[in-house]
């Protein structure tokens, strides 16, 4: 991977540094949109029958300061069972401040490392569209899939529309999610409603907010449960006689 795309990853996310008051909950538009989030997820979790994460081994890809692990330790997931990678080392110096029992790695995630079918569960947010070298991004997923248990799944959420603002991202529809992931089943979902729209509408009505997002086309973003396809068992019976 040429260095000048992890250079430009790594720039692009300093830049944001610069936003921190509009990803803050005090903001109620963010506010909004993390408990959008959130009951998505714990909708989808319980869906596929996860209502308990004590002995679930988790991975983030791209976690940033660590606030979405924290997330799920509030959901019932053990530190000790928890792991990390992300580019910046100040982000994993602030999250390993914060909860030093979850092991956290400053590196890049094309090259994870953790043995083959390490984790239950993989969390992806918001990473892949800030990747724009198509090699890097097929690497990763590449490396996801590698730690994966053949019965576990990654949570993807990102944008699947790009930003015309901000060169730094760019959109990824459900093709080429099929296409990271080969030999896998997808369960798409939309979520989130725009974030022009809830930070103009939230801080006069959050009821407004909540009719609004029922509305698919609204929504900028794809959470995605993506599974291994787990070839079925040869019949004994029908082998014996052929």
């Amino acid at each position: 991977m040429p260095v000048d795309e992890i250079e430009r990853i790594r720039a692009a996310y300093k830049k944001r540094k610069n936003e921190e008051s509009l990803y803050s909950l005090f903001n109620p538009g963010q506010l909004l949109m993390t408990q959008q989030l959130e009951r998505a997820l714990l909708r989808v979790l319980a869906d596929h029958g996860v209502t308990s994460l004590r002995d679930k081994r988790i991975l983030e890809v791209g976690c940033g300061a660590g606030w979405r692990l924290q997330q799920f330790i509030n959901y019932g997931a053990q530190p000790e069972n928890l792991s990390a990678v992300d580019l910046q080392e100040n982000a994993i110096l602030a999250a390993q401040a914060i909860n030093p029992k979850i092991e956290y790695t400053c590196g890049n995630a094309e090259n994870l490392p953790f043995p083959d079918q390490s984790f239950h569960l993989i969390l992806q947010f918001v990473v892949f569209t800030s990747i724009l070298h198509q090699e890097m991004k097929h690497n990763v997923a590449a490396e996801m899939l590698r730690v994966l248990q053949p019965t576990g799944f990654i949570l993807w959420y990102d944008y699947y529309v790009s930003k015309p603002t901000n060169p730094d991202v760019k959109g990824i529809r459900r093709r080429e999610i099929r296409d990271l992931f080969p030999n896998c089943m997808f369960e798409f979902h939309r979520v989130t409603l725009a974030p022009p729209l809830v930070r103009v509408i939230a801080p006069h009505s959050f009821l407004l907010c909540y009719l609004l997002e029922k509305i698919p086309w609204l929504c900028m973003h794809y959470l995605v449960v993506i599974r291994k396809k787990v070839p079925l068992k040869t019949d004994c019976r029908l082998e014996a006689s052929v």
